[in-house]
């Protein structure tokens, strides 16, 4: 027995001159299950290569794992289970965009915290750490330009500030996007995905509510189309207000909206809610969107309809 811990431990190790003496004992004819060809790992610490972050993806619907340079191409949509990813403005301005060329409108407002607001930590605080992080402004990005060769106004929410909280910067640049609109005559998409009105700034932001939907008042009186695209998820005081306003109501596939979340609503009601409950699908056979439009047909649906609403 010790003559066999003796081998293994040599064939492990790399010492072949132990491993020979070993054998000599009677053991020369059996041969050895393992053999070590180098002796030990050679490679120092500083020559040791770490796998970059941030290039594989797995899907939270079906685990699939793909390269991201995979999953962008796709644009952000799972290959397998067609799962659509959490993208912002700058990727469906990308998308959108013919050759991504389009100008940003509005961009220099920014939030102030006017009324000292401080929970876990001060407003002012949680804005200075997303500058410092990001280079948003605010929840919300409005640019112009070509969309299948059609001058388009489009609004995008970014998830990654506050939650993509509607508060009065987005507010005031949604209606100045409107005005736009009217003063050139150009059609207006906005892409929601927010969970709701900002409570940093209280009754200022449900404001907004009021001065969103006044303004779109204002651009079906100019006779422009106003689309909504409603992604995952878009909840509160977006889906109260501008976010169900469109003359067309649509969404991406599988994209939460609702104005209180699922798990809120099953604690009131105290049932088990339908399957499926407050997903574009469900929302679609109970008549609160118009279509649900894949994310890879997105530009050629929308300018469709865009055409065919002006002409």
């Amino acid at each position: 027995m010790a003559e066999q811990e003796d081998e293994l431990s040599a064939s492990l190790s790399g010492n072949e001159d132990v491993s020979k003496e070993s054998s000599a004992t009677g053991n020369e004819a059996r041969s050895k299950w393992y053999k070590r060809l180098r002796k030990g790992i050679t490679t120092s610490t500083a020559e040791k290569r770490e796998m970059p972050e941030g290039l594989w993806s797995k899907c939270p619907e079906c685990h699939y794992i793909c390269t991201t340079s995979e999953l962008k191409e796709n644009l952000y949509v799972c290959p397998k289970c067609n799962y659509h990813h959490r993208i912002g403005s700058e990727d469906y301005f990308e998308i959108l965009f013919d050759n991504n060329v389009f100008t940003e409108l509005f961009e220099n407002i920014t939030s102030i915290d006017f009324l000292g607001f401080t929970d876990l930590k001060s407003y002012q605080k949680r804005l200075d750490e997303i500058y410092s992080k990001t280079d948003l402004k605010d929840s919300m990005r409005v640019a112009v330009g070509d969309m299948s060769g059609i001058e388009i106004v489009t609004a995008c929410m970014d998830f990654e500030f506050i939650g993509g909280s509607l508060g009065s910067v987005m507010g005031e640049k949604f209606s100045r996007a409107v005005d736009y609109c009217i003063q050139n005559k150009l059609p207006f998409l906005v892409i929601s995905k927010s969970g709701g009105a900002r409570m940093m700034e209280s009754a200022f932001s449900l404001m907004q509510l009021a001065k969103t939907s006044g303004k779109l008042s204002q651009l079906s009186d100019a006779g422009l189309p106003y689309i909504s695209l409603l992604t995952d998820p878009t909840f509160g005081g977006i889906s109260a207000s501008f976010g169900m306003l469109g003359d067309f109501n649509i969404a991406e596939p599988g994209a939460l909206i609702g104005f209180a979340g699922p798990r809120v609503i099953k604690e009131t009601i105290k049932k088990d809610l339908p399957e499926g409950f407050q997903r574009s699908e469900f929302l679609l056979e109970h008549g609160f969107l118009d279509f649900i439009v894949d994310r890879k047909g997105l530009k050629n649906k929308l300018s469709t309809l865009i055409n065919l609403l002006q002409h």
